[in-house]
């Protein structure tokens, strides 16, 4: 993530969290108010519901647009979704970005290609695969 993203997402929630401070404020004065309205003979009994003010209303709006704008300028470029082109991504940039090069390179890696192709030469030089071929024929 870049500095100005950071700064940006930052920025967004710090008015995010304004914007949640004044909306419970304004809902504790509001229902304050209200509380006092029905102790008090004089005022009528009915309650009162009340909206937030439409500059909370937008001071939140505002921020999630700009902790959206922050985040999506902070992410990475996209990798490619077909695995031919990712893998030849790999190989153009070459091994210092291979995901697997530990795995393949561990010790005590049982490598299946190997082990096969050491089979068949075992077989080969043995002959025990010839019984086989001559009983077939």
């Amino acid at each position: 993530m870049g500095f100005f993203s950071r700064v940006l997402t930052l920025f967004g929630l710090v008015l995010l969290a304004h914007a949640g401070y004044s909306a419970h404020e304004h809902t504790l004065l509001t229902s304050s108010a209200s509380s006092s309205r029905l102790t008090n003979p004089l005022h009528s009994a009915t309650t009162t519901t009340t909206h937030l003010p439409p500059d909370i209303i937008i001071e939140a709006l505002v921020s999630l647009i700009i902790v959206s704008v922050g985040l999506v300028l902070g992410t990475e470029k996209l990798k490619p979704i077909s695995w031919s082109e990712w893998a030849g991504q790999i190989e153009r940039e070459g091994k210092g970005r291979h995901p697997y090069r530990r795995l393949e390179e561990r010790y005590a890696f049982w490598d299946v290609r190997a082990k096969r192709k050491e089979f068949a030469d075992w077989i080969r030089e043995s002959g025990v695969g010839d019984d086989v071929v001559e009983e077939k024929k």
